[in-house]
């Protein structure tokens, strides 16, 4: 099977959305978008749910009636049974010739196309993930939003919140608790600290947005909090690449890329993260446009097709 005939599908399965495209060669078909497949964060029969619905949706706008390999990249993929579950519901859609891997893989394809470089993930969560010329990989992060995710858009919801209930306390000035209170519909600061409590709680990371908006009107909390994100990030990034260096013998630098919203959409993040890195590792070459996961789950169906 050639690469120019072959009729090829990519999913992204993030977080937050789940983003589908089918291919042939470098025509694209058809692009669609769904909710989350990730079990843990919507349960298994909506993440069901919404894989099915995506797969009819990008297949009816294709309207190609074979793919010849699917490679999906998926938040969840080292979970028991997940790759089990799609490669049977991708069956059920006709298609065989499938794989699962990590969403973090598909990234990195994306970004590199099979070479060295180091990719920060910030969306919903965050990762870091590095990959060495032979192929090997080291991480940092990505330990879930109760063990970690630092600078990503839950961890930003928050902290941001924290921070702003401490200047609440010492009388500081920030609007972060009434734009929040906003956002959830609470009439004082109990029901929002209840709220905020709740379980299962509130989806901390669509607050992102909220504290972007107020960083870029120079709100101190929210200025705090998203430099903050970008030191971590920051400190993730030279950390895989401190491990490239010292674990690979690894002398030249490798490029750093990034995806997800917190830096694709939130300059103030991005800015301040470059510079940190300018001022750590000068040479390293760190790429300024945001990577499209999904153009990785396309190469890489690409390849497992021509195989």
């Amino acid at each position: 099977m050639t690469e120019v005939s072959s009729t090829v599908l990519g999913i992204d399965g993030g977080g937050t959305n789940t983003r589908a495209v089918i291919a042939r060669g470098s025509e694209i078909l058809a692009r669609a978008q769904s909710g989350s497949i990730k079990r843990l964060r919507v349960g298994a029969e909506a993440a069901e749910a919404n894989l099915r619905a995506l797969l009819r949706d990008v297949l009816d706008r294709s309207g190609t009636a074979q793919i010849h390999a699917a490679s999906a990249g998926v938040a969840s993929a080292t979970m028991p049974g997940i790759p089990e579950w799609i490669t049977a519901v991708f069956r059920d859609f006709g298609i065989q010739n499938s794989e699962v891997v990590g969403d973090e893989v598909i990234a990195l394809d994306a970004a590199f196309h099979g070479g060295p470089g180091i990719l920060q993930i910030a969306g919903t969560g965050s990762n870091c993930i590095g990959r060495a010329p032979s192929g090997q990989r080291e991480s940092a992060g990505g330990y879930s939003s109760t063990l970690g995710d630092q600078g990503s858009g839950y961890w930003i919801g928050l902290h941001a919140i924290r921070q702003a209930l401490h200047a609440y306390d010492r009388g500081d000035p920030t609007a972060v608790l009434d734009r929040v209170a906003v956002a959830w519909g609470t009439h004082s600061l109990e029901e929002l600290v209840n709220r905020g409590n709740e379980v299962p709680g509130p989806d901390f990371a669509a607050l992102a947005p909220i504290i972007n908006t107020l960083a870029e009107a120079s709100d101190p909390v929210a200025l705090k909090i998203l430099h903050q994100a970008a030191s971590d990030l920051a400190d993730f990034i030279l950390l895989v690449r401190q491990k490239l260096r010292t674990r690979h013998n690894l002398q030249e630098e490798v490029p750093a890329a990034f995806t997800g919203s917190v830096l694709g959409k939130m300059p103030i993040v991005r800015v301040s993260l470059t510079e940190l890195l300018s001022q750590s590792a000068p040479n390293m070459p760190f790429q300024q446009q945001e990577v499209i996961a999904v153009e990785g789950a396309i190469y890489r169906a690409k390849r497992l097709a021509s195989e």
